[in-house]
């Protein structure tokens, strides 16, 4: 891996978690840390979180253990004239911000923005995940694809989506490129979305990718 590859991973999972601490600080401040917390309508709890450190979190006090484990992953920035194996320390930056997203991604439904709103839907719900489970498991679904921000013209958006459609695989998609999403592209052609037709819009911002995550 590039140096200027792991720089930017790990600066970007400093600033990451140094958010999702502001974030967690202001909602504690306001709702108190017996406020519940979840993905509505699941009974996974964050599941990034839980598969990875079997930690579940059901209320706002249960988020800084897991903040703080984010912490002691950060490894330190790299130095512009030090050239060091970066590949671990990259890796861990990288959970570190899963962490972080995932908490942050959460509050969202205490305090807001509501993540479902317009052609977004947010977290998978539990019926969902069953319903569309069966769909792995028999073969009918042979994976899924996770999209981040945009492609260059709307054509090129209809036609990734179309070839991944015509393959039986989930288009899961999220983040933006310059303030277009790849999910707004193929609305604005006039392509429907959601479970049904396997384009499945999760949320504008990158943070909304956890959600990709948590449902594979």
């Amino acid at each position: 891996m590039s140096k200027i590859i792991a720089s930017a991973v790990i600066r970007g999972a400093h600033q990451k978690v140094k958010e999702a601490q502001e974030i967690l600080d202001k909602s504690l401040e306001q709702f108190g840390p017996k406020q519940e917390v979840e993905f509505p309508n699941t009974g996974y709890y964050l599941p990034i979180i839980y598969g990875i450190t079997g930690i579940a979190i059901k209320k706002l006090g249960d988020m800084q253990p897991v903040l703080d484990e984010a912490k002691k992953l950060l490894p330190p920035v790299p130095k512009d004239k030090v050239w060091l194996p970066y590949l671990g320390n990259a890796l861990d930056a990288g959970m570190a911000t899963l962490f972080a997203e995932e908490i942050m991604e959460a509050i969202k439904y205490v305090m807001g923005p509501n993540p479902v709103e317009g052609i977004w839907l947010g977290a998978a719900e539990d019926m969902t995940i069953r319903e569309r489970g069966i769909e792995f498991v028999d073969g009918s679904a042979p994976g899924f694809a996770a999209v981040i921000g945009a492609t260059p013209t709307n054509d090129i958006a209809v036609k990734i989506a179309r070839e991944l459609q015509q393959k039986s695989i989930y288009v899961l998609m999220s983040g933006n490129t310059n303030g277009k999403a790849f999910a707004e592209q193929l609305t604005e052609e006039g392509v429907d979305l959601g479970w049904e037709t396997r384009l499945v819009p999760f949320g504008k911002e990158i943070g909304a990718t956890v959600y990709s995550a948590g449902f594979a």
